[in-house]
């Protein structure tokens, strides 16, 4: 069949390359459809509900709340397991599905669960599933400010009231508009609320109680229709308008009459414009602000979605009031152009080494021409691939991608076309057009079947990573499909456009200059080769101990995950003490972000303390999130200094200012981290019981025994204590005789110190809610509010303080449950040395320091847990596709005995990979793992052009020293090329700094290295082990 599409391809050769049009066609429509991203999206399938609890104790709302939402989806088909979190009034459960469930059946299945439960929870509480995003779904940030001199139209100056409703109200609704935006997140300023603050001594003269209140006000706001009447043929509408529209209508509501006085809710209490009680609050450069944050749907692509949410809060600036701007302060785009731009020039910088070292060995510019012609061809082939497929165009989906690997094919082929036409045309003779593709095809068809196989072999050797599920298979596999759609293209080109282009170019004279680089290696091989022959003993022993002492070297090496992308930005976790109030934690982060500012490398700084309107990513008053955003690196007065001493000189400055602990990461790296297995950090070590207290202890023991560790940075226990709660406890004996009950009493506390909801206030669209509540003086004063006046069934008021106990005490600040457990996790990250090997220490220190009390667990976490589960994986069917290649190379030779003589190139070739890691002082990381996988099919494809070269020359012979010789001479051009453009083809890549370099560069330096050694070992140890198992059997031959 080959050879029939061979003859075909040369016979029909105009044809097919009127294919190439085509193939352009399409190639350049699919790049414009491309999704670009910066790294691909590895978020488990992922639905959060969140409940909103108001005044529920983390306690409560763990029984009340997530003990039954969590209950209620057990047994849902395809759940791989839950999560929670109880803080005080949010309830979190985090239900993870396996890998290939689809969302939005997912989000059905829920849904209907939590309608069945709604007769369970507490009234008036109702869990909402999270926006349909991922956790890389925060791709655009920006702030509402206002310049110095900007008023509001009262002259007033815009305070962050007026600025958070500029955001709900005006940007919010436009941006939700833009495709593929499923949520507008808000931070920061206050909720625009009208307050009703009764004072207590008026209230107690005229005998009015807050309920009275709240009353009066609910029964004073509201218009009613009363249907219509026909009056002469006309038809009247009838309403009774009683809406509440100023502060002037809700002062002059009347609630009761005091001796036939009405007395109006402006005779007992202040009614203004107040801030609700909020659990968020925005910062930037040192200034408090309103932060909106713009999330992606699921499956959308990121980079279209930010420029175009870019777009449009451009065009809402001109729908805002003078002097208030909505400034960009993240943008994902930037990240991604930075990470292709990183891609894109080691693709070029490989593609032209790749034709010069062409231009150089074949010696025959044409030649050199059609063979690069497969790079750009196979490029156009394979994102027509990716978006067929898609795979979105990313660091790791292009970063294994070598064009010295994709021209190998075409290499060999126009290399023995261009050797057989320069013999056919020696001595002068000039050749009919017929005999020209007659040569062109027997050249073709002469090392078209072992360049097939090698390409074959290079495809199965990809297999392994296609094995990889979870985080590791969504991370390695679009790499792995983007080099097999690659290869098959350039295999397909090698069967088709190749030979046609060769059979309509290469015509006339053909001179096949041998080049002065191969000549002279001609020259210095063949002596050497002899000798390698001579001494085949020393040869082989050499190689020998040479592979038994990489394979000791690369148990030194240490092992992590994926080498960590450098965004260019830093992620700044800042902790205060559990309890500190949210107005506290704002005035620090002001001093913080001075500090931070201070740095000329800054270019600015925001930040997000606490919870936003969206629980997405849920945090207590006491904990912020920083972005520092830094300027571009020619901008820093020393542009040569690396971001992590920056990293040190910041961790430094800020370890002065007193209270507050840091961690120092990287924006998507840090939901990457939190996504993959519900902890921030590198390793997670989760402990597992019922006793909150005992948990916090056995964590306590766990965190002194990673602290004795080398290399654990950032260690810390979960804050899960020490949540100051001020219980107003009833006395129930005094309450009976009183004649009041316990629901009575907490109502009355619930509705003065929380405050009530007394109905909306309707401006246009814009809606605002009418709170009663005591006024603030009195309510920060906790020795006043035990003579707060609790009004009796019979009009009379007894003191607080008669009735009820007030106390202080420290209480739970949030419980983490996981499988229905409850846990608490000791997180650490790893700084100056690999992870694996960090982990190791870490469970051996555990295990002999620290004593677990029955019925108590532990779990290890993290991007460890993948890159243990990618490595077992790994170790299973790594050695299925070895046997694979070798059963290949069987069916290609026909002989057991030749098919392990190539095989030996793989564990020389993987040599070369492990030396120079630990040359260059990189620790084995799933991504060198790639390019062990690769380098194990370049090291096959190269000794089987030789050997099959060998094989025919000897059987045409006879003679087998010669046939080696002779035949490894003559293979010598293009086995130094294969290797020479393979290796060549990823120097960009392991040389390069930019943006997302960090993680093609381990991949690039095993496939440099190893390249290297199989090259030596194709050139060398091959012709000897072939000469040496086959003597024998020539021997034979003599002898008969």
């Amino acid at each position: 069949m080959i050879d029939s599409l061979l003859r075909l391809a040369i016979e029909r050769r105009y044809l097919f390359l009127s294919l190439i049009l085509i193939i352009v066609g399409v190639g350049v429509w699919s790049y414009q459809k491309l999704p670009i991203d910066a790294v691909p999206d590895i978020t488990n399938v992922q639905v959060q509900i969140n409940t909103s609890a108001p005044g529920y104790s983390p306690l409560e709302a763990e029984q009340r709340i997530t003990y039954p939402v969590e209950t209620a989806l057990y047994g849902l088909p395809q759940l791989a397991y839950t999560r929670s979190l109880s803080r005080y009034g949010l309830s979190q459960v985090t239900v993870v599905f396996e890998e290939g469930t689809d969302i939005y059946a997912a989000r059905n299945l829920i849904d209907n669960r939590l309608g069945a439960i709604k007769s369970v929870l507490p009234p008036g509480i109702e869990p909402e599933m999270g926006p349909i995003s991922t956790g890389l779904g925060e791709i655009f940030m920006y702030t509402v400010q206002a310049s110095p001199d900007a008023t509001m139209a009262n002259g007033q100056p815009y305070d962050a009231t007026a600025l958070r409703e500029i955001q709900d109200w005006i940007i919010k609704p436009q941006l939700a508009q833009v495709k593929g935006v499923i949520e507008i997140n808000s931070i920061g300023g206050f909720n625009k609320q009208y307050h009703v603050t009764p004072d207590p001594k008026k209230l107690l003269y005229y005998g009015i109680s807050i309920e009275a209140l709240v009353n009066a006000l609910q029964v004073n706001n509201d218009n009613r229709g009363a249907g219509y009447i026909e009056r002469n043929g006309q038809q009247l509408l009838v309403r009774s308008p009683g809406q509440l529209a100023t502060v002037e209508d809700i002062g002059n509501v009347i609630i009761t009459e005091h001796g036939s006085v009405p007395i109006k809710i402006q005779d007992v209490a202040d009614i203004g414009i107040g801030k609700e009680l909020r659990s968020g609050a925005a910062t930037q450069n040192g200034k408090e602000t309103v932060l909106g944050t713009a999330m992606m749907l699921i499956g959308a692509n990121s980079r279209t979605v930010a420029r175009d949410v870019a777009n449009k809060l451009e065009a809402v600036q001109d729908s805002l009031p003078d002097g208030v701007i909505a400034e960009p302060v993240y943008e994902r785009t930037r990240l991604v152009d930075k990470a292709i731009a990183t891609v894109a020039k080691n693709l070029l910088e490989g593609a032209l080494l790749v034709i010069v070292v062409l231009f150089t060995l074949l010696g025959n510019f044409r030649a050199a021409l059609i063979t690069a012609a497969v790079i750009p061809l196979s490029m156009l082939a394979t994102m027509t691939g990716m978006v067929r497929t898609g795979v979105s165009a990313n660091l790791m989906s292009l970063g294994a991608l070598d064009f010295g690997l994709i021209v190998d094919g075409a290499v060999i082929i126009v290399e023995n076309s261009v050797r057989r036409l320069a013999e056919a045309q020696r001595g002068g003779n000039s050749q009919s057009l017929r005999e020209r593709l007659d040569t062109v095809y027997t050249a073709t068809a002469e090392v078209i079947r072992p360049s097939l196989f090698g390409v074959a072999i290079i495809t199965v050797v990809y297999i392994p990573i296609f094995s990889l599920t979870g985080v590791e298979g969504k991370m390695f596999h679009p790499m792995a499909a983007t080099v097999v759609m690659a290869l098959l293209s350039a295999m397909v080109f090698s069967l088709t456009i190749v030979p046609a282009a060769v059979a309509v170019f290469l015509r006339g004279k053909i001179s096949e200059k041998e080049s002065v680089v191969i000549a002279k290696t001609k020259s210095i091989y063949k002596p050497l080769l002899l000798l390698a022959l001579k001494f085949r003993w020393a040869v082989v022993s050499f190689a020998t101990l040479l592979v038994v002492g990489c394979i000791w070297l690369a148990t030194t090496l240490g092992s992590e995950f994926v080498p960590q992308l450098n965004e260019g930005d830093i992620a700044l976790h800042a902790m205060r003490i559990p309890g500190t109030g949210l107005e506290q934690a704002v005035e620090m982060q002001e001093i913080l972000e001075q500090r931070i500012k201070s740095f000329p490398e800054v270019d600015k700084v925001f930040a997000r303390i606490g919870t936003a309107e969206v629980a997405t990513d849920p945090m207590p008053p006491n904990v912020a999130d920083n972005f520092v955003i830094l300027k571009p690196r020619n901008e820093w007065p020393d542009p040569g200094k690396t971001k992590d001493e920056l990293v040190i000189e910041m961790e430094t400055a800020l370890e002065e200012l007193p209270g507050n602990n840091y961690e120092f990461t990287q924006p998507i790296q840090m939901r990457f981290n939190e996504l993959i297995s519900g902890v921030r950090a590198d390793l997670g070590i989760k402990v597992f019981g019922d006793d909150l207290d005992q948990l916090v202890l056995t964590a306590n023991d766990i965190l002194k025994a990673i602290n004795q560790v080398p290399g654990a940075a950032d260690a810390r226990v979960e804050q899960v204590t020490g949540l100051p709660t001020l219980s107003v406890i009833p006395k129930r004996t005094a309450l009976g005789r009183y004649g009041l009950n316990v629901v009575e009493l907490q109502d009355w506390v619930s509705a003065a110190i929380g405050g009530e909801s007394a109905g909306l206030l309707y401006e246009g669209d814009r809606r605002f809610e009418l709170i009663v509540r005591l006024p603030e003086t009195l309510r920060r004063d906790i020795d006043r509010l035990s003579f707060l006046p609790v009004p009796l069934p019979n009009g009379d008021y007894i003191p607080l303080e008669e009735v009820a106990t007030l106390d202080i005490s420290p209480g739970p600040a949030q419980i983490s449950r996981e499988n229905g457990k409850r846990r608490v996790v000791v997180t650490a990250n790893v700084r100056g040395r690999d992870l694996g090997s960090f982990v190791t220490e870490v469970k051996a220190r555990i295990n002999n320091d620290v004593d677990i009390p029955p019925g108590y667990w532990i779990n290890y976490g993290g991007t460890f847990e993948q890159l243990e589960s990618a490595s077992q994986r790994l170790a299973l069917v790594v050695p299925i596709t070895l046997l694979i290649i070798i059963g290949l190379l069987v069916m290609a030779f026909g002989s057991l005995k030749d098919a392990l003589i190539i095989f030996t190139g793989v564990p020389l070739a993987l040599t070369g990979g492990v030396l120079s890691l630990w040359l260059r002082d990189m620790p084995l990381s799933i991504s060198a793992g790639v390019g062990f996988i690769a380098l194990s099919g370049v090291a096959v494809l190269n000794g089987l052009v030789m050997l099959a070269f060998i094989r025919d020359l000897w059987h045409e012979k006879g003679d087998l020293l010669t046939s080696v010789v002779d035949g490894a001479l003559i293979r010598l051009r293009p086995v130094l090329m294969t290797a020479l453009v393979a290796s060549l083809g990823f120097v960009p890549m392991a040389l390069n700094t930019g943006t997302g370099a960090e993680v093609q560069r381990p991949l690039a330096t095993v496939v440099i290295g190893g390249i290297i050694s199989s090259t030596l070992l194709t050139l060398f140890v091959l012709p000897v082990l072939y000469h040496w198992v086959h003597r024998r059997s020539e021997q034979g031959v003599e002898a008969e």
